[in-house]
């Protein structure tokens, strides 16, 4: 037999969630598909470590049940999401109270209500006394918080992307938010969406974000972060994904393998982190990341789970190295064994020497119990977690490099569960775009002339 001019229609670089979810999209349309990893294992940075039962993420970002790309994405039908309580837990000056759920400003419809109890308030009501920077907590903080959120959540995305672009921290002091109502509620929720401390990232996408947060809730995927790719890889044809190749070099028309040799196709579509992807491609834009360490602990003391309940912690004093903390194992149970408790910390930035010492130091503030006896189950520090998104930032960076050649990521989009999908929806499109639309015309079985899938 002759060798065909080609063994796969496309290669996909990477089988993290973005080059999974556009295998999806491409092998739904007919087009034979092969997805090459060099780990051993699928996720990339979404990823969970099983110890002693428990099941610890390892950058661990939080989701929102308004993302449509979790309804959108092939192969997620079957993701299941646990929701965390309404809201957030805001902690400041040793009290703890809650901010942004249904009733005050957790939704459009909370922040409606919550504005229409601001309309009702006595003439001359004002912001009850208290230094800058106090939580909020009057009901007039609340409304006022309430009707902001709302008229986000009601935006139109357009609208929110024709704003001018500046800092995120700037663009919140400009538009006359009190400022006991930023630092107190807005600069710790959004400091913790985008794992970035100093909101240094677009205003546009700040909020997008914002948007999110308002029209659903914070969630996380039942039994960790890897569920997201290992459910997409499981539902591919059989023979799609090949796990353990490491690619060296790309064309439009073939990938070259450290282990396999050649692979020819008719598309190659690059979906690894943005550094791997400039090595790859030279002329591609590394963007500058934001670090994130997650500690997960066990306590001796079980009760300490009803201290939060399913809500997560945020520290609006930043009187330490954790920015948000939970009681995971409240919010989604398989991540703890029967009777044990998952507490998942993170800190972001750059972490201090002893940062388990010093997250226990903070913790014990936060939850107002001793943590010396509590069990250290991992810490993961990751430098680059997040793709950081200063502005000026293109939410929709080109993914179509020229004809034969496309790239797909966080990197891509915005820097998210949702952006990689999207980035992903993108892509794939594109590149069916470019091949007609048509399924393959290779006849050939791609699984008897590519490695061994996994």
């Amino acid at each position: 037999m002759l060798e065909p001019a080609y063994q796969v229609d496309v290669v996909i670089v990477g089988a993290g969630i973005a080059g999974l979810s556009a295998a999806h999209r491409l092998t739904s349309a007919g087009v034979t598909t092969a997805v090459l990893e060099a780990a051993p294992y699928v996720g990339g940075r979404m990823s969970t470590e099983k110890v002693d039962g428990f099941r610890l993420d390892r950058v661990g970002q939080l989701l929102s049940t308004s993302y449509p790309e979790l309804r959108l994405t092939p192969g997620l039908h079957s993701l299941t999401l646990r929701r965390f309580a309404p809201g957030v837990l805001l902690h400041r000056d040793g009290h703890t109270q809650r901010a942004g759920a249904p009733g005050s400003a957790g939704s459009a419809r909370g922040a409606l209500h919550v504005a229409r109890a601001l309309a009702s308030a006595p003439r001359g009501a004002t912001t009850p006394p208290g230094r800058v920077g106090a939580p909020v907590g009057g009901a007039v903080d609340q409304a006022r918080l309430g009707a902001a959120l709302g008229r986000i959540a009601a935006t139109p995305v357009a609208r929110l992307l024709a704003r001018s672009e500046m800092p995120a921290a700037q663009a919140l002091a400009r538009r006359g938010v009190p400022a006991r109502t930023i630092e107190g509620f807005l600069r710790p929720l959004l400091a913790a969406l985008l794992c970035d401390p100093e909101l240094s990232t677009s205003s546009r996408c700040a909020d997008l974000t914002l948007r999110a947060f308002a029209s659903g809730r914070l969630c996380v995927p039942e039994g960790g972060a890897e569920m997201l790719p290992e459910l997409l890889a499981r539902t591919l044809p059989p023979g799609t994904v090949h796990t353990g190749v490491r690619v060296t070099s790309v064309s439009t028309t073939s990938v070259a393998t450290a282990e396999h040799g050649e692979i020819r196709c008719r598309a190659v579509l690059l979906a690894t982190d943005a550094r791997a992807a400039a090595g790859l491609l030279p002329g591609l834009r590394v963007p500058d990341f934001h670090p994130v360490t997650v500690v997960h602990h066990t306590p001796d003391d079980p009760s300490v789970a009803f201290s939060t309940g399913a809500s997560l912690l945020l520290d609006a004093d930043r009187g330490g190295p954790v920015a948000h903390t939970a009681v995971l194992s409240n919010v989604d149970p398989s991540r703890a064994p029967g009777g044990r408790v998952l507490i998942s910390s993170t800190v972001l930035g750059t972490p201090p020497e002893s940062v388990d010492t010093a997250v226990r130091i903070h913790l014990s503030r936060l939850y107002g119990t001793s943590t010396r006896r509590w069990e250290t189950l991992a810490v993961h520090h990751t430098p680059e977690a997040v793709p950081a998104m200063r502005p000026p930032h293109d939410l929709r960076r080109p993914v179509r490099l020229l004809a034969g050649l496309y790239v797909c990521g966080d990197h891509r989009d915005t820097s998210t569960v949702q952006g990689a999908l999207h980035s992903a929806h993108r892509a794939a499109s594109a590149v069916l775009r470019d091949l007609g639309g048509a399924g393959s015309l290779h006849q050939a079985d791609p699984a008897a002339t590519l490695p061994r899938a996994a």
